[in-house]
């Protein structure tokens, strides 16, 4: 029921209006005015929100200026500041119907009994919610990116949301992995990658020869036109590696473009291998070792 019996019907009154237009015109200022308060807060808290978000994702240790970057981060600012708005409105329908009479007590009891029921069954989903907001804000990876979640999950991102991110082995496997299970994760596909080629030579070859052809191998293969806008840095001979019954293992590593370290890694250790056969040099290639 309306009342009548504050300081706006008295001011009302005394400016010449009806009992009825006084109680009618005081319910219109109070509701005008926190219209306006909702107004200007949504306003303020939305910029507060982007503000913050930009912010977060900036001083992230994770962050890399990117257009990829920058765009998540407006995406994620506007999505939060949306939010902080529909909890401002949301407030200020609740001032406005209780000042208006209406009991909101039962309204507001059944409602916190059933936000705490779900509060308790979505908690993995609040989980991944948050977790998918840092991934997102931090640009910790996107979609085209190569990825390792665990032993068994990796592959190129496909998809991702707040929610759930969605990658593709290379078998062809498709991976649903819902973000608050990711506790680590190893990205192939950010600033470069280094491809490693491990060459076995055995006991009876020539080492140090072995190791002028691998190297002048490797320079020339740096300097191929196909290849000197995948190959950041020359090849490296970093010498033995490992002492075995069959021979020692010499490694060679070439710092690359992203996600195009197991492709020199293949032609980087064919060059050589072809190399060595011409000069005559004893040689057995290992498995391919690529990171």
């Amino acid at each position: 029921m309306l009342r009548n019996d504050d300081y706006l019907y008295e001011l009302l009154r005394k400016i010449g209006l009806s009992r009825l237009g006084a109680q009618t015109g005081q319910y219109f200022v109070k509701i005008a005015l926190i219209l306006a308060i909702a107004m200007v807060a949504s306003r303020v808290g939305g910029a507060l929100a982007r503000r913050f978000v930009n912010s977060l994702g900036t001083r992230s240790a994770l962050y890399i200026e990117s257009p990829r970057a920058a765009q998540r981060i407006t995406t994620i600012g506007g999505v939060v500041a949306s939010l902080v708005r529909i909890a401002v409105w949301v407030l200020a329908a609740i001032y406005v119907f209780d000042l208006l009479g209406f009991n909101l007590g039962p309204l507001l009891a059944g409602a916190s009994i059933i936000g705490i029921a779900l509060g308790f069954g979505a908690q993995t989903l609040v989980r991944d919610f948050l977790s998918g907001f840092f991934i997102l804000v931090e640009d910790q990876y996107g979609v085209g990116d190569v990825v390792t979640v665990t032993e068994k999950v990796s592959g190129t991102i496909e998809e991702v949301n707040l929610r759930v991110t969605r990658l593709r082995g290379v078998d062809g496997t498709v991976w649903y992995v819902p973000n608050g299970e990711i506790r680590t994760v190893g990205n192939a596909a950010k600033d470069w990658a280094r491809a490693l080629v491990d060459i076995v030579l055995p006991y009876a070859s020539d080492a140090a020869t072995a190791l002028g052809a691998i190297a002048e191998e490797a320079q020339a293969f740096a300097e191929d036109p196909a290849w000197t806008d995948i190959v950041l840095e020359p090849p490296e001979v970093w010498g033995v590696e490992t002492v075995a019954a069959d021979g020692v293992t010499v490694r060679v590593a070439a710092k690359t473009v992203p996600t195009r370290n197991h492709a020199v890694a293949r032609a980087l250790r064919g060059r050589i291998a072809e190399r060595l056969r011409r000069d005559g040099i004893m040689v057995a290639v290992t498995t391919p070792t690529t990171r």
